[in-house]
């Protein structure tokens, strides 16, 4: 067995440590193939990371064994790879590596890194995200087909409110849809967006949809995550690998591929080939910066003329001014 695997990617040279290590025991698939999975899609994943305080879910005994989310930097964190510091919503911060090189991913490989969980902002302004994300989650009930039929309706909700948004699989069963925004907005008013957004998608679709926080009252319905936009909320990478037995990856997608395409059809072994030949598909999100005016104007109205105000935040998050209570609806009633 060899004792280490050497890669280069971007000109530097990064020593992955016992590549034969079996990380996925159904396929097979070793520390190795997961460090050169990511070498196959440099680009593309160093373009949703670039600059972005990034915490690393790490698998160091593959996806059976014990595994934990590391959000700061670690001491032995080489010179090249820079750091930003992120404020939680508790007041304290961590330094968190910001991946500016392909060879960050493949270090991050070697620690056992599987899933990367991007924040949505930069390194150079960390109160100001970037990105609307939207999170689209299939419940009990329901299936990937109807995140599809979700999307495509989002779709239409963000282009009339002056927004384009990217999808991809989220490497399970739903769908993620990423907004790249101008950095002129704080988490709160990004959140607020995202909260409209999910209200007015479901307006439209009230059997199918829904943006209830407590379980008990979504049904068998998509529900729009729209807390992963609180602070401190993240979602998996583009090409990010998930800790599933089959190693699936979340896949970025064009919209024209969307009703065809199928979570299955994305993982360690057949995205590179997919890489090799279509590219990164979402390369030219950064080349946009939509405004939220619209979306915020939208959450106006929402609250002065239907009384639609904030919804519950993450349990973990402080209490928020004007958030209503966060008792699970049957122990409210008790």
């Amino acid at each position: 067995m060899a004792e280490t695997l050497e890669l280069t990617a971007g000109g530097r040279t990064v020593r992955v440590s016992h590549p034969d290590k079996v990380y996925f025991p159904e396929r097979g698939f070793t520390k190795g193939d997961v460090a050169r999975y990511y070498l196959s899609v440099g680009d593309g994943i160093l373009r949703a990371l670039r600059d972005r305080p990034t915490t690393l879910q790490r698998h160091p005994d593959g996806v059976d064994g014990e595994s934990f989310f590391q959000k700061r930097a670690p001491k032995n964190l080489p010179d090249w790879i820079p750091t930003g510091r992120i404020a939680f919503p508790s007041g304290r911060y961590a330094d968190e590596i910001c991946p500016t090189e392909p060879a960050a991913v493949l270090w991050a490989a070697n620690l056992g890194c599987l899933t990367f969980h991007p924040w949505p902002v930069r390194r150079g302004d960390t109160d100001h995200p970037d990105e609307l994300r939207i999170d689209l989650d299939p419940q009990p009930g329901t299936e990937y087909a109807d995140a599809v039929r979700a999307a495509v309706e989002l779709r239409e909700v963000l282009a009339e409110l002056g927004l384009t948004g990217w999808p991809k699989t989220s490497g399970g069963r739903g769908l993620h849809v990423f907004v790249p925004i101008a950095p002129d907005w704080v988490f709160t008013q990004v959140r607020r967006s995202a909260i409209a957004v999910a209200r007015e998608l479901e307006r439209r679709a009230p059997e199918r949809i829904t943006t209830a926080w407590w379980k008990e009252e979504r049904g068998a319905k998509i529900f729009v995550d729209y807390n992963q936009t609180a602070r401190d909320r993240t979602i998996a990478s583009a090409y990010s690998v998930r800790p599933s037995a089959r190693a699936p990856v979340s896949a970025p997608l064009r919209w024209d591929e969307l009703t065809r395409a199928v979570p299955e059809d994305f993982d360690l072994a057949t995205m590179p080939a997919r890489f090799a030949e279509v590219g990164d598909v979402h390369a030219d999100m950064d080349a946009h910066a939509f405004r939220l005016d619209a979306a915020l104007e939208l959450a106006d109205r929402d609250e002065r003329d239907h009384g639609l105000g904030d919804l519950p935040y993450p349990p973990e998050h402080p209490k928020v001014k004007g958030e209503p209570k966060r008792v699970q609806p049957s122990r409210a009633k008790k």
